[in-house]
């Protein structure tokens, strides 16, 4: 490994600027860093998420290989020019979108969030990947970057839906489902 961190603070931030992977200072409230930091944000979620399943659960590989491909996504936004995600990325959460959503029966009602702790979980990931998409479409729109990283991101809520039903509907669990003007 090259390059370590050895040292925590530096100080260099404390006048609002952080430094992007390319040594490029920009402000902290720049769409970038708005960028890196929700999908930093959903990383974190999907590791909550994580720590709730069993380690036997068949959804616990796709979601921590999910969990890579979004610090790749970061190192994206961390490098302005970079492309790291592409369409194999996409194909795989669509056809580990299809096969899970495969054994769920058609919906017929909108659902609540919610049913166990882990559906929770999924759905606020859910929730967040939505909001980091909506940020890279910002970002998108004052900076060039990779247009598959909000492709990527699209599909992954997809995902995180079906993942959230599944779970929903496990050990006894059930999908909540909405009831208008309740």
């Amino acid at each position: 490994m090259g390059y370590r961190l050895s040292k925590i603070y530096t100080r260099t931030g404390d006048d609002g600027s952080t430094g992007l992977a390319d040594g490029t200072r920009i402000a902290k409230s720049a769409m970038r860093i708005e960028a890196m930091g929700t999908v930093d944000e959903l990383n974190c979620q999907l590791a909550l998420l994580i720590e709730h399943l069993s380690e036997e659960d068949d959804l616990r590989p796709a979601l921590q290989r999910i969990q890579h491909h979004l610090f790749d996504l970061g190192g994206e936004f961390a490098i302005p020019g970079s492309k790291v995600i592409s369409e194999k990325h996409i194909t795989w959460l669509e056809q580990t979108l299809d096969g899970w959503n495969e054994e769920l029966p058609p919906l017929k009602n909108f659902i609540l969030p919610g049913g166990s702790v882990p559906a929770a979980h999924c759905h606020l990931a859910r929730a967040i990947c939505r909001r980091a998409e909506r940020v890279v479409v910002a970002l998108s729109h004052e900076d060039s970057i990779n247009s598959l990283a909000r492709e990527y991101l699209n599909r992954l809520s997809d995902l995180l839906f079906v993942a959230a039903r599944q779970l929903g509907r496990r050990d006894g669990a059930r999908e909540v489902l909405w009831e208008q003007g309740a």
